[in-house]
């Protein structure tokens, strides 16, 4: 039998949830952070954070933000979640693998990782419409339930470890439903953050081939030139998973206001990222803080105000954090000490102006209609 304490931790949960939409983040690199940081996501963040401490490898050592217990604090039942894995040449100033078959067994590892993850009961993968409808209605509907699967769609960010086509279609077949062809710099498909150049001819068979597997097709660090020649050439579902405005950081990472358009033109829906660097200008790796830079959680509500502007409605924005995306708590909104705070956002968005149905629809609605618009049905 619960205790009496037990008892109101369930009852402040619930009442916690009921204040806190539903919400979908629609970046994060859970697989890379288990894989590469060798973090427990199942563990409590003080404890993941407290295991770090003393550690000099990585700039966000124990100053992580994303554990499974504080998706589930946040309200967030759905992710799309990512395998990474980039290609490099030999003498790169950019880390990666020095082979695509490398880059391959690499997000086959992450792949393996996300169904231990799923056999423990911590995860469930959404490959569907109607896999995507039923995770979506038990989530809602067992609040009380703290420990219950959170749903991921698998995402590629960067198409290098695709060694030729057919492994493209060996990923759709376990479940990778989008793709980025790009990541930052030079890349085997498509050029990145940082350069220039439209898609090489391997480029415009890989989004070919999306296309006949009806992949979601990620516009997020395609550099100027690759993101305007995959619009034109890619016909499917398109969205940027995780992307902020240009007109607050002028730099190529981000969207111009044109491409911005183009996106809500095709019905795309756009992830507001809470890296410092995408959300601050002139900010300094390891040198600028959020506090000196005024970062918070204000500036989210910026980018999405901005694209909501632009736009004339609410329908084309979401919540894509990529939290612990090799950056922590030194590189995100000095109000947020976990993923669960991404809440702050919706009474700001209220302050502002924004209606419940609009908050809806950027907590989950947004991302909601895109991928039951996109997913096969079953």
């Amino acid at each position: 039998m619960a205790s009496h304490s037990q008892k109101q931790n369930v009852e402040y949960l619930s009442i916690i949830m009921q204040e806190q939409p539903f919400m979908i983040d629609g970046h994060l690199d859970l697989s890379m952070n288990a894989m590469e940081w060798n973090r427990d996501l199942r563990i409590p963040i003080s404890e993941l954070n407290r295991r770090e401490e003393g550690m000099h490898d990585k700039p966000d050592r124990a100053k992580a933000t994303v554990t499974f217990d504080e998706l589930r604090k946040g309200n967030i039942g759905l992710v799309v979640a990512t395998q990474i894995a980039r290609y490099v040449e030999h003498g790169s100033f950019l880390p990666g693998w020095l082979s695509p078959e490398q880059a391959w067994a690499q997000t086959q590892g992450q792949l393996a990782w996300y169904k231990a993850m799923e056999a423990d009961g911590q995860l469930k993968m959404i490959r569907t419409k109607s896999e995507l409808d039923t995770h979506v209605a038990s989530w809602n509907n067992t609040k009380e339930d703290e420990k219950k699967p959170i749903g991921y769609i698998l995402s590629l960010e960067g198409a290098d470890s695709i060694v030729n086509l057919s492994y493209l279609e060996k990923a759709y077949e376990y479940g990778l439903r989008a793709l980025g062809p790009a990541h930052y710099g030079p890349g085997r498909y498509a050029n990145g953050t940082d350069s220039s150049g439209k898609l090489n001819q391997d480029g415009i068979s890989l989004l070919k081939e999306m296309d006949s597997l009806h992949m979601i097709l990620d516009a997020t660090h395609l550099n100027d030139d690759a993101f305007w020649d995959a619009l034109d050439r890619y016909k499917g579902p398109v969205w940027a998973s995780h992307n902020n405005c240009r007109t607050f950081v002028d730099h190529n990472r981000q969207f111009s206001d044109d491409m911005i358009k183009a996106l809500i033109n095709r019905d795309a829906v756009i992830g507001v990222a809470l890296d410092a660097w995408m959300m601050v200008p002139n900010w300094i790796r390891g040198t600028s803080t959020p506090k000196g830079t005024g970062c918070n959680m204000e500036i989210m509500a910026n980018n999405i105000d901005h694209i909501c502007q632009l736009a004339g409605n609410t329908n084309h924005v979401a919540v894509g954090s990529d939290l612990d995306g090799a950056f922590g708590k030194e590189q995100c909104p000095y109000d947020l000490e976990t993923i669960a705070d991404i809440q702050k956002v919706f009474p700001i968005l209220r302050n502002r102006g924004y209606a419940e149905e609009d908050i809806q629809k950027i907590a989950n609605g947004n991302w909601l209609r895109f991928m039951r618009g996109s997913l096969n049905l079953s």
